[in-house]
């Protein structure tokens, strides 16, 4: 009978553990990237119990973490178990074996648990788990302790160092991917509630907008009447109650525009037309405005047509909601121009006024809903703050652009709105020194 020379004995079992070990290297490199790559809690905290077990040799693996409020482990996770159950079961620092690998922040191999005076046994009682022996190593992020990763009841004797190392890679690698999952539930989170404050805040203004509408409509039939018939000395309250009641109606369609922009539903119906002619009768229904503060309003129109794609009453609104904005913030007697150029981006209508300028840090904030650059404590110049957003909304609908330009304070400012031409599309690189 052949005898196997001990020296190739040795080598055999040399081969054995090495590829034994370059397996589990490989299935460490593999849950890595699994646990990586997963942000759905649940899946992830499955998945690192059954690796765990499967790569441990053991029976059962079981994730706690660390609840700040209360100041106890809790578990999220363990094989073979009702998750539900266990969730229930607190879990103390001070009188378990978990709790001390916790406070400890070391791992710890116990292989006769049931005698050891930290084991927490009312787990066992209520799940009906017998443990023999286990091991465990604390969850960390950085500096900070999260929880602690047991492996129980090892299949083939003991618990080993070795055991311990692999145990501490999977719960490093499984500590960020829990943290970047409780961190993408939260941002989750945080975004369904703002689409909830969103809607909540878009079916206020649409109901607002129409039970408005109906008593509004009332007092400015009512008010053209006493226009119309009112004497003399009556005639110029009947006036301003016609005039308070045409900017209240303004204020209630911009809220209705507002909300169709947002919500995508403003019917949209572009034909090609010269955007001249446009700007020509959001100047036209403004002159009397301008006129009131004494204002010199000029307008400046090319020859040739620079006919675009557009809806014509909304981009009026466009111009409108700019040129009203230009009076609003320009004193009584100073001054607005507007020009209308071609530009090789498309057509381009610039809207400058004397005003009180916007500062640099604003001139973007300008075109949010609501915003305005006065405080809402110290409004001097009226209005909701949704003008220059509805021109935005418009613009873009149409393909454009629309920005605004002020040296700061004081200085006045120049609103551009960039469309393109009929079959082309703007680019919008336009700077102002090329006006």
């Amino acid at each position: 009978m052949s005898q196997v020379h001990p020296a190739t004995g040795q080598l055999v079992d040399s081969l054995v553990e090495m590829k034994r070990t370059l397996g589990q290297f490989a299935r460490l490199v593999e849950i890595s990237l699994t646990l990586n790559s997963t942000l759905d809690p649940d899946r992830l905290l499955n998945f690192i119990i059954d690796t765990g077990t499967e790569i441990l040799e053991c029976e059962s693996v079981s994730v706690l973490l660390f609840n700040e409020k209360t100041g106890e482990l809790r578990f999220a996770a363990a094989t073979g178990s009702d998750p539900e159950e266990l969730a229930k079961i607190p879990v103390p620092l001070e009188s378990s074996i978990a709790g001390a690998i916790f406070l400890s922040d070391r791992p710890e191999i116990i292989n006769e648990a049931e005698n050891n005076p930290q084991h927490f046994s009312e787990v066992g009682e209520k799940t009906q788990f017998h443990t023999r022996n286990l091991v465990g190593v604390p969850m960390k992020i950085s500096e900070k302790t999260i929880g602690v990763l047991e492996g129980v009841n090892k299949k083939l004797g003991d618990f080993s160092k070795e055991d311990v190392d692999i145990l501490s890679v999977i719960a490093s690698q499984a500590a960020v991917a829990i943290n970047n999952a409780r961190l993408m539930q939260s941002l989750q989170s945080a975004f369904d509630e703002l689409a909830q404050l969103d809607k909540r805040k878009s079916d206020f203004i649409a109901i607002a907008s129409h039970e408005l509408r109906i008593p509004l409509n009332t007092v400015l039939g009512y008010s053209q009447f006493l226009s119309e018939d009112a004497p003399p000395e009556l005639a110029g309250f009947a006036e301003k109650l016609n005039k308070a009641a045409l900017q209240m109606r303004t204020l209630v369609d911009d809220m209705t525009n507002m909300n169709l922009l947002q919500a995508g539903t403003q019917e949209f119906q572009p034909t090609a037309q010269p955007v001249q002619r446009i700007v020509a009768e959001a100047y036209s229904e403004t002159q009397a405005l301008a006129r009131e503060k004494g204002q010199e309003f000029n307008i400046r129109l090319p020859k040739e047509p620079l006919t675009v794609n557009a809806d014509a009453d909304k981009l009026k609104r466009v111009f409108l909601n700019v040129l009203n904005n230009a009076i609003r913030f320009t004193p009584n007697n100073g001054k607005i121009n507007i020009a209308v150029t071609g530009h090789p981006d498309g057509a381009l209508t610039a809207i400058q006024d004397d005003g009180i300028g916007i500062p640099k840090d604003q001139l973007q904030r300008i075109f949010e809903d609501f915003y305005q650059v006065e405080g809402h404590m110290t409004r001097t110049y009226g209005g909701m703050g949704l003008g220059l957003a509805i021109a935005r909304g418009i613009v873009q609908l149409h393909g454009g652009r629309v920005w605004a330009e002020s040296e700061g304070p004081d200085q006045g400012a120049i609103f551009y709105v960039l469309l393109p031409l009929a079959g082309k599309k703007a680019t919008g690189q336009l700077l102002a020194g090329n006006l």
